[in-house]
Formats: C-alpha cells, sequence, structure tokens
C-alpha cells in the first residue's frame, strides 16, 4: 500500500468520514436510508470524475458529480457529491473513491488513514484502505434502564459469605477451602500443568443479598455475575448442569430471593451464559462420553472417541458442543423448559455471552428474539475483545450491531486506550481518533450501551496495571502510591462521564490488586477497604446517575496537548454541559489556552469549573472574543459544566 501524499498534496483532495460537511449522517446508519456524500478536489489538480466504490459482498460503482465550488483559505475546490441508498440488508459495507486526474486520466484512490480509525484519510496509488459504514435494522433500540445504569460485576465465589458461621457451602470433591478470607488465590496444577485441585473461599448469593444496600450505595442498577450454575471450577465456565445453581453458592430459593431483593432496589441481574462449551464432569458429557446412542452424543465433536474432542484453546476440561445441533439448541434457546425460559423467568434482565465470536450468529439471533418475546426490556450483551462492529471470526465478519444480535459488547477497547494513553504508548490525538472511531462504527443505541469497564476476570486488576505504569515515571518512592490514586480517579471519571454503561469490577472501588488470572479474582476486602478511594467512586456514580447530560448527551473528543486528553458531553438544543480534560504527565502541569466558545460550541454563559475533587468552584465568565487560560496539574483531571447541572 502506497500513500500518494508525496505526490499530490494531501489537501488537494479532502473527505472527512466523521465530519458531516462530507458524509451525512454520522456514523452506522439505518438500512434503506439515504446517505450523502461530498468530496473536494482542489480545481489546479484537474480532477476529470469520482467514483465512489462500495464493497458490499460485490463491488459497485456510483458516478459522483460536480455539485459546487467552495473556497477554502487561499484553495479553490470543486464539490463532488452523491446520495446513496444503503442496501435492505444490515451487514457491514466499506466504501473508497476513485479518482481521475489530469490530462493523462491518472487513477488516484482516497481511502481511509493508516490506522483504519474513519475522519481524514490519505491519497493511495493502489490498494487504498476502505472506510466502514455499519448498516443495522431499525426499530432495536437498547432498553433505556440499562443505557442509563452502572453495572457491578461480581466473582461469586470472592465478594461475600452470607453465612452466619461463615462456613462453606457443601465442599467440592478434590478442592481446597482457605484458611483466611485475605489469602492470596493459587492454582495447583500437576506435572502436566493442568489445574489438580480447585479453591474456593467460600463467597456465595446470601452474600451478594446481604450487600445490596452497598450496591445502592454506589447507584448500581445492574448486577452482573460471573457463572453461578453448577461446575467443578470455582469460575465455573466448566457448567456442569445449565439448570442447576452450584451448591456452593447456595440454593435455587438464595438466587431467586437475591433477584427479587435487588429488583425491589432497582438493580436488574444478568447472567453470564456459557453456550460454547460445557464442563467435562457435565452431565451432558460424561453421558455422550460413555453411549454413542446417548441424546447428547451429538453435541460434541469426537476424534477418536470418546478420548479426544474439540475442546475450548485446547483446554480438555472445556469441551465444545455445536451450538446449532438441533437437540442442544432447543435446550438452551428453544424448549419449553429451556435454559433461557427457566433462568428468565427468575426475574433476571438478560446475559452476558461468554466467548459471543465463537457464538453462531443464528445461535445468537434466537437467543435475543427468546429473551425479548419473554422480557422486552431484557439485555443481550456479547464478551467481544475488539471494536464489535467489524470482529472477524474464523474466516467471518460478524454483524452484531445489526440490531438482531447484541445490545452491548465489554468495551475492552476502552481500557486498552486510556491504559496507552497514560503509559506513553499514544498521544491524545491518537487517542481521539480511537474513541472517535468506536463513536462513529457504533450504532447509536449499542454505543450508548457500550458495557465501559476499566477491570474483570480476565485482565489485570486497574490498580496494578496502573502501578506498572507508574514505576515507569520514575518519581521517588513515596509519590508512588498518591501518583497511582490520582490516575485511578482519573481514569474512573472518565469511565463515568463517557457515553455507555460504566462497569465497576468488584473491589475496584476500594483499591483491590492483582496481576493475571488467578491473582485478579482476590477476595473483596471487608473492613479493610481504601476509604478515600471508595468516597470517590460514590462521588462518580452520583455525578452519573443524576447528570441527565452524562446519560444521554452527545460527545465531541478533543486534543488541546499531547498530553491532555478532553472531550464535552452535551445536548445540542439546550444549555446544559460537562467538560473533562485531563493531564497524563506525571511531572508537569500543563498550561494553554482554549477558546472556550470553539470548545463548547453555541454555550457562551457563565460556566463553574470544580477542580479535581470538585472543591471549592470556581465561577467564570466566558468571554468569547478571549482565550481562556487552563491549567491542569500533573495527573489531574478538569471538570467543568454549566451551572444548572
Amino acid at each position: 500500500m502506497n500513500s500518494l501524499s508525496y505526490s499530490l498534496p494531501k489537501d488537494s483532495i479532502l473527505f472527512d468520514s466523521q465530519n458531516e460537511q462530507f458524509k451525512t449522517p454520522f456514523g452506522a446508519t439505518p438500512c434503506g436510508e439515504n446517505i450523502k456524500f461530498n468530496i473536494l478536489t482542489q480545481k489546479n489538480i484537474n480532477c476529470l470524475g469520482i467514483n465512489l466504490i462500495i464493497k458490499n459482498g460485490k463491488i459497485l460503482e456510483f458516478k459522483m458529480l460536480p455539485e459546487a465550488e467552495k473556497k477554502i483559505g487561499d484553495h479553490d475546490y470543486i464539490v463532488w457529491s452523491l446520495n446513496f441508498t444503503t442496501p435492505s440488508l444490515a451487514k457491514t459495507i466499506f466504501y473508497h473513491f476513485k479518482i481521475s486526474i489530469g490530462n493523462e486520466n491518472t487513477i488516484f484512490y482516497y481511502g481511509n488513514n493508516s490506522l483504519a480509525l474513519g475522519g481524514r484519510g490519505d491519497i493511495y496509488e493502489n490498494f487504498p484502505i476502505d472506510y466502514q459504514i455499519t448498516l443495522y435494522y431499525k426499530n432495536n433500540p437498547t432498553p433505556n434502564w440499562f443505557k442509563e445504569s452502572i453495572a457491578y460485576q461480581i466473582f461469586p465465589d470472592r465478594f461475600k459469605n452470607g453465612n452466619k458461621d461463615g462456613k462453606v457451602n457443601e465442599p467440592k470433591a478434590n478442592s481446597f477451602l482457605y484458611g483466611r478470607w485475605s489469602d492470596i488465590p493459587m492454582y495447583i496444577k500437576n506435572n502436566k500443568n493442568e489445574i489438580a485441585r480447585w479453591d474456593f473461599f467460600g463467597g456465595n448469593l446470601k452474600g451478594i443479598t446481604e450487600k445490596i444496600n452497598y450496591l445502592k450505595g454506589l447507584n448500581v442498577g445492574t448486577l452482573y455475575l460471573n457463572p453461578i450454575f453448577e461446575a467443578t471450577s470455582n469460575h465455573r465456565y466448566d457448567t456442569n448442569n445449565y439448570h442447576n445453581i452450584d451448591p456452593v453458592l447456595g440454593t435455587y430459593k438464595d438466587f431467586k430471593d437475591m433477584v427479587k431483593e435487588c429488583k425491589k432496589r432497582g438493580i436488574y441481574t444478568i447472567l453470564d451464559g456459557v453456550f460454547n462449551h460445557t464442563g467435562k464432569d457435565s452431565i451432558y458429557f460424561k453421558e455422550a462420553s460413555t453411549s454413542t446412542s446417548s441424546p447428547f452424543y451429538p453435541w460434541y465433536r469426537f476424534q477418536n472417541y470418546p478420548y479426544d474432542y474439540d475442546c475450548w484453546w485446547g483446554i480438555k476440561d472445556l469441551p465444545c458442543v455445536n451450538e446449532l445441533e438441533p437437540s442442544f439448541f432447543k435446550y438452551i434457546v428453544e424448549g419449553e423448559n429451556s435454559v433461557i425460559n427457566h433462568w428468565m423467568k427468575t426475574g433476571i434482565k438478560g446475559w452476558r455471552l461468554d466467548v459471543a465470536d465463537e457464538l453462531p450468529s443464528f445461535f445468537i439471533e434466537s437467543l435475543k428474539y427468546k429473551c425479548k418475546n419473554i422480557d422486552s426490556e431484557s439485555v443481550i450483551i456479547g464478551e467481544v475483545w475488539e471494536d464489535a462492529s467489524n470482529k472477524i471470526s474464523y474466516g467471518q465478519r460478524r454483524e452484531y450491531f445489526n440490531g438482531k444480535q447484541l445490545d452491548s459488547a465489554m468495551n475492552y477497547p476502552l481500557r486498552t486506550y486510556l491504559l496507552n494513553f497514560y503509559n506513553g504508548s499514544i498521544d491524545s490525538e491518537t487517542l481521539c481518533k480511537y474513541m472517535n472511531s468506536l463513536k462513529e462504527n457504533y450504532p447509536k443505541e449499542n454505543y450508548f450501551a457500550s458495557f465501559n469497564l476499566l477491570g474483570s476476570h480476565d485482565v489485570k486488576r486497574i490498580k496494578t496495571s496502573v502501578k506498572d505504569i507508574v514505576k515507569d515515571y520514575n518519581l521517588e518512592p513515596q509519590y508512588l502510591e498518591p501518583a497511582t490514586t490520582r490516575i485511578l480517579k482519573s481514569l474512573s471519571l472518565i469511565q463515568f462521564t463517557l457515553p455507555g454503561v460504566p462497569v465497576i469490577y468488584y473491589g475496584d472501588e476500594v483499591g483491590v490488586e492483582g496481576g493475571k488470572d488467578p491473582d485478579n479474582r482476590r477476595t473483596y476486602p471487608w473492613g479493610k477497604e481504601d476509604q478515600d478511594l471508595l468516597s470517590w467512586y460514590k462521588k462518580i456514580s452520583f455525578l452519573r446517575s443524576s447528570s441527565k447530560v452524562l446519560k444521554k448527551g452527545e460527545i465531541k473528543f478533543f486534543s488541546p496537548h499531547p498530553d491532555v486528553f478532553a472531550y464535552i458531553r452535551f445536548f445540542p438544543n439546550e444549555r446544559d454541559f460537562i467538560g473533562v480534560l485531563t493531564n497524563r504527565n506525571p511531572n508537569k502541569s500543563k498550561i494553554f489556552k482554549i477558546n472556550l466558545k470553539e470548545f463548547l460550541g453555541q454555550f457562551s454563559n457563565n460556566i463553574a469549573t470544580d477542580i479535581y475533587r470538585w472543591n471549592d468552584p470556581l465561577i467564570i465568565p466566558i468571554d468569547s472574543s478571549t482565550n481562556f487560560p487552563i491549567k491542569i496539574p500533573p495527573l489531574k483531571t478538569l471538570l467543568f459544566s454549566s451551572k444548572s447541572v
């Protein structure tokens, strides 16, 4: 791929997929609706014609027409335009521009930038990088209760033991229990590096019920539980029986009581659905591996019966299933007593689908259809580690956001982008590009439902990740912990002020540390919490839950300095707004001027600023004729808003 910026000046052709002067409407588009494309060429390059190239399973060309002239700076441009009606089938399509230049009719191309993040693109001699448009079916809204909520994720064994005597419910065979709740989790493996003994702390459903008021203190509205069905392991991604609560966690009644009590306090429960594989010790696999006449035999793919079989990532404890095998599909989704029916009737509000990219599209669509028929306000969240709008899995591009599959995806990209910004891998301009790319690629309903996480059971604890960054700052030892705290507060403030559902991984709000699995699954430190950090989380959760503009407002990203990431939340036709600027530099305050009139758009009244802890708010009259000086101390975040917020 050859960029031709050396042959044609970069500004000789102008297009920006994220600017409505060039493409409208912005971003993802419903099926069967019109998109207006405008691309500008300088008069002096003698453009003879432009074709829009659409890749929609096949390659289509559409001739663009010169519609107007426009002067930008010292240059005169021709505006080439086209109205394109999107196909009726919801899928991800791609496009670039083919441009004929000069008397010799030389062909150039205009496509996406080298990072394929949308916005301003590049000129190419050949093989242009395509832009993306996500097409989706209309009238598939994501429930407001979910988009406007704060979520809390619990790894059940490690949150709270609710038994009065503190004993563990029905300890499993060939497992071990820790001597103290505060012990550090570890694996005990055999000489084949296989886990020989599963470890348990004894957290249970009664413990979660006991702490519902604690969750409400964090303004939680969605409770996401890692698997709770009967299993051999402590993580329970090796399901042994989909219809049974794991006895270590309690009883079916305990679960129903928990769901009921949560609902009374305005908290809805989401379960973890593990439907790509079962456990080796499951009632299903045991019978299938004993007899080929078992009704469960077709569920699995045996190579050398019964010893060799397809399993998840080569882990023999996790035999893969044929999700579309009729009896399995009926058992999980369609049957009268299906797993979906059984648990939805308990009052849960939806599912997080484990390894969604390994589930067939038809399976996800059918599961969502079933759930929505039971409860139209239910939610389906997918475990997707990349941009979920263009994920390719097993050679197939997934259409998660076509309106028939996922309501939401776990936003691991957000975590990656923010950590890369603080560790210096990317600057704020690049961070803005990544942020704008997700905003452009995701349909609005899905974008505002993004499961925005900083930690989970599959990654390092956020505090540990931040401490790893701070180690490279060359700070004196006494400054390491304060610097870590500053970044944690800044990251969480960003998390709670972006569009989407902020997700607290249990214990992150009180400073729990931990490296990779199993260290990231330490117990919640009841009675030993970081009270300063907990107070902070209560503060930002209240801000998020009480702010209409943070729940529903639009967003615009800015890069006023390589070390400063900024954005504003606003309503186009209202006066309320909240702005955020964060300085990642560990040593230097950043002092610069911004034109608040430009930053805030039409907002020109007084604003109130309140730095970091929001103490002593300062009322600042805006003079639109002058730039406003901004000073952000090292590793701190500035939040300001309209006085009415």
